[in-house]
């Protein structure tokens, strides 16, 4: 994919999708930090399921805290890994409230000094919170991004680092969420839907199966 491919790809998916946003239901930037601590390895659906329910009862690092680990995991026991995720947030709800006056803090390695919190899911707080133009690489980005030949590269970082790249600035603001939602949705793992998206023409991917079928005919 060359760059105007990529710029036609960007206002392609604008189109279909004019203000992509997360699908984790939140308030307030802190229970968008907690719901992204719990995403890791779970669906955002399953995560919605459990914060439906905690956030009435709790939704500042102080009301989180107070339930302490045990009390928070009768809340988030349905989604995986929950008992390490459960310490995660209490020990973050509890460095908040020391060294952030229980705000979640604009900064990458502040947010990234919090338990359960790595690089992707500082770059959504920065990307979704605080509009910063950054790129949280998943596995659906990752993915995409090396198969329409978008941003290739071998590891997840390096994926980030070439989309920072390549991605028009009139589109990276938006770009997180429009990559993760057509990865989701449309650019499946197992089997692509090429019938449906709106991108296929500026695919490698989709280029190659089309050459190859061409031979298979011929």
């Amino acid at each position: 994919m060359n760059q105007a491919q990529r710029r036609d790809f960007f206002a392609t998916l604008k189109a279909h999708n004019p203000a992509p946003t997360t699908e984790l239901n939140y308030s307030s930037p802190f229970e968008l930090l907690i719901a992204v601590i719990l995403s890791a390895q779970a669906t955002d659906v399953g995560v919605n399921k459990a914060t439906d329910k905690l956030y009435p009862v709790a939704n500042t690092p102080e009301k989180i805290l107070a339930l302490g680990v045990d009390g928070l995991k009768q809340y988030i026991k349905t989604i995986g890994l929950f008992n390490s995720k459960a310490e995660n947030v209490i020990k973050t709800c509890k460095i908040l409230i020391e060294q952030h006056n229980s705000q979640v803090p604009e900064n990458r390695e502040a947010l990234e000094a919090l338990p359960g919190v790595g690089r992707k899911t500082a770059n959504v707080i920065l990307n979704t919170v605080f509009k910063h133009p950054v790129i949280a690489v998943d596995t659906h980005i990752f993915r995409l991004s090396n198969r329409t030949g978008l941003a290739k590269g071998k590891t997840v970082r390096a994926v980030e680092d070439k989309l920072m790249k390549v991605v028009p600035k009139e589109y990276l603001l938006d770009a997180h969420h429009w990559l993760i939602l057509h990865g989701r949705y449309v650019c499946l793992a197992r089997k692509p839907k090429c019938d449906t998206c709106c991108v296929t023409q500026y695919c490698d991917y989709y280029r190659d199966q089309q050459r190859r079928q061409s031979r298979s005919v011929s």
